[in-house]
């Protein structure tokens, strides 16, 4: 965390997961921008910032955007050193982005020498037409992932199932995150 000139507080959060699992989407909706139903691969990175208040706090997100494709790894790894979060998104119709997440944990931590408070976000529920384990990773197999993950790890994560296609938990998701973002930082101080 830093501040800028105006003394609000300024989070770093870095969106990571497979190629075509909605980041941008994810990233497009919690601006307020519309939902774009073709894939278009991003191209190394992007970013984007917004300013929120946050239980009486003003916050400002650089969300970087960072492609998913495995040949953009040299890329990747300069932007998640001096990240505050993660945003961890797999796809619930393709079980590969969700056996990715660790992949993408390791590749984190290889660059920002430690896993900061991570969103664990299972994407495209809007196309989830049954509870066939065959079909979708469900949500009691992204839960304890993300129990796993934290108890572990011992690094802070929310779990929550969204659809960047008609908002479902979107705001909730990033809202949760500045939080635990917000409670790292007040202990980070504190240990000063």
């Amino acid at each position: 965390m830093t501040q800028d000139p105006s003394g609000t507080m300024m989070f770093k959060l870095v969106l990571i997961g497979d190629g075509a699992v909605g980041k941008t989407s994810v990233r497009r909706k919690y601006l307020g921008k519309g939902f774009i139903s073709s894939h278009i691969a991003t191209i190394g990175v992007d970013f984007a910032q917004k300013y929120m208040q946050v239980d009486g706090t003003t916050v400002r997100l650089v969300i970087w955007d960072l492609a998913g494709q495995t040949g953009f790894e040299r890329v990747r790894r300069h932007y998640y050193q001096g990240c505050s979060a993660l945003v961890l998104v797999y796809d619930i119709t393709n079980r590969e982005s969700f056996d990715n997440m660790s992949r993408w944990l390791v590749e984190s931590f290889k660059y920002a020498g430690e896993i900061p408070p991570t969103a664990i976000l299972a994407n495209k529920v809007d196309l989830r037409t049954s509870n066939d384990s065959s079909k979708f990773v469900l949500p009691e197999e992204g839960q304890a992932f993300a129990k796993m993950f934290t108890e572990k790890l011992g690094i802070p994560s929310v779990f929550f199932e969204t659809s960047a296609k008609n908002g479902e938990n979107i705001q909730e998701s990033f809202s949760t995150l500045t939080r635990m973002m917000i409670a790292e930082d007040i202990k980070r101080r504190g240990k000063k």
